[in-house]
């Protein structure tokens, strides 16, 4: 199954990321890797899932980590004076990608707003929302969803543009289809009721 060969790389990828403070705890718990990954990767349409499979084999083939490359962007807002450092050696990313990078987050964050109206309890447990609320501690979704689209190839990012404008127009919320399959991976029998198990 593609997903279980994208957790896979991705995986060993996450296994090889240098951290400042040393190996993080999560870097040795695949079973909450894989559930949020597999959350997210299973609304991924079966050609974006193709073309983010070929990027991380083309990063393998490259000697590039693009686990490493996301968490090194999200500090672009979360730590601005080591990224400084570190900008010049991630690959650049061209004007085009990072403007439908930026319509996907314009479509993505108000889904992401409407979840946390209608789930707080749920949300309250995940990041906050905007990039204006990092801290050097905290990473928002807008930041982290920032980072995972800039470690992707051009095409998986309009391919994910085509996807969540699909959603938009259909009046399906990512958030929500990505939360509910974290809360089936998690073993509750629907949102509802993970919401509601939750103090």
């Amino acid at each position: 199954m593609i997903i279980d060969e994208i957790i896979e790389l991705e995986w060993n990828q996450f296994d090889k990321v240098n951290n400042e403070g040393g190996r993080a705890d999560c870097q040795d718990d695949f079973a909450t890797f894989n559930i949020m990954r597999r959350s997210q990767f299973m609304v991924f349409t079966d050609e974006l899932l193709e073309s983010y499979k070929d990027d991380l084999i083309t990063a393998n083939e490259t000697h590039q980590n693009l686990i490493e490359q996301k968490y090194a962007r999200m500090m672009a807002s979360t730590a601005p004076q080591q990224y400084s450092e570190i900008e010049p050696y991630l690959p650049v990313k061209s004007d085009e990608q990072r403007e439908h990078i930026e319509n996907i987050i314009s479509i993505q964050i108000p889904m992401m707003e409407e979840f946390a109206r209608m789930y707080p309890k749920m949300a309250g447990n995940a990041r906050s929302i905007h990039t204006y609320e990092d801290s050097a501690y905290n990473t928002s979704y807008e930041t982290y969803l920032r980072g995972e689209l800039l470690s992707y190839s051009l095409r998986s990012v309009l391919l994910y543009e085509q996807m969540i404008r699909k959603m938009k127009e259909q009046g399906e919320n990512i958030a929500k289809l990505i939360m509910t399959n974290t809360a089936l991976l998690y073993g509750y029998d629907s949102l509802e009721h993970a919401e509601a198990s939750l103090e």
